[in-house]
């Protein structure tokens, strides 16, 4: 397993409501990488020293309103993140590829869309990008399960059935930096309101207009879908996308499975012309 690297100086990047932060690691092309909601940029703990080493520069974000950027903002989701990753791609310069996991791949296709000359290429990780199917009881529940005053203590305990499969080896750690993330009081509103807000129909309306390379990673375990493989299949047929099923590995393959995922990446970054 690769060995994460020290963290470096978190940087941050002004949006009209608040500060999103962001580390900066290596030199050369740029990677953008995003995690998914409830989640910390550390997520990428495993990948980002393979992809330094490969000669890559790799900007790791926080979401607005998780791990260290503000809780300042009024609305969270999709559009918005794309919003954030378009301003950090071009304040950092020319363009990027993007690696998004979960909320964040929906966030990814629509900066491609909006923004061809900013995006190089897509990795797309546990993907969503429509809304699964659900109903006005399964949505009250989860409303109400992620609300402000439980949903530290909710998702502790939820998050262990997305790695399903294989778990990295300092889950225990990792998992404890996120319950202590979102116990911090506006963190914890920041995520409910997040999960609360985020509609993945502005992703889907977008499919049809991304022309930029892509590759999709699903972990074959993912239990955030019904069939994580005829889910990763429909994403790959939209895009014209390779898709890459990941074994022992739920929603996060790049935590579960890091030398699986970098092989994967890497040998995709090796197709794709930077601007």
């Amino acid at each position: 397993m690769t060995i994460p690297a020290p963290a470096p100086p978190t940087r941050y990047i002004a949006r009209p409501e608040g500060r999103v932060a962001y580390d900066l690691r290596g030199s050369g092309p740029l990677l953008v990488l995003v995690p998914g909601m409830g989640e910390l940029r550390s997520s990428y703990r495993f990948l980002v020293p393979a992809l330094v080493a490969a000669g890559y520069s790799v900007a790791s974000t926080d979401l607005r309103g998780h791990g260290d950027s503000d809780t300042t903002f009024s609305s969270y989701g999709d559009v918005e993140t794309a919003g954030d990753v378009h301003a950090l791609i071009a304040q950092l310069g020319g363009s990027a590829v993007i690696v998004g996991n979960s909320l964040a791949a929906g966030s990814a296709v629509i900066v491609a869309a909006e923004h061809p000359g900013q995006v190089d290429g897509l990795v797309l990780i546990g993907p969503f990008v429509r809304n699964p199917p659900s109903n006005a009881f399964t949505r009250a529940m989860f409303r109400t399960m992620m609300a402000p005053p439980w949903v530290a203590t909710v998702w502790k305990g939820y998050l262990p059935t997305l790695y399903a499969g294989r778990k990295p080896e300092d889950f225990e750690e990792y998992r404890a930096a996120v319950v202590a993330s979102l116990k911090r009081k506006p963190y914890g509103k920041a995520f409910s309101l997040t999960t609360r807000q985020t509609d993945h129909d502005p992703a889907e309306a977008k499919l049809g207009s991304v022309t930029a390379p892509t590759m999709v990673i699903m972990g074959e375990k993912d239990p955030d879908f019904k069939d994580p493989a005829s889910e990763a299949r429909f994403i790959g047929d939209a895009l014209q996308a390779e898709v890459v099923m990941v074994a022992e590995a739920g929603h996060y393959p790049q935590a579960q499975q890091p030398a699986v995922t970098s092989d994967a990446v890497l040998r995709f970054l090796t197709t794709v012309q930077h601007a």
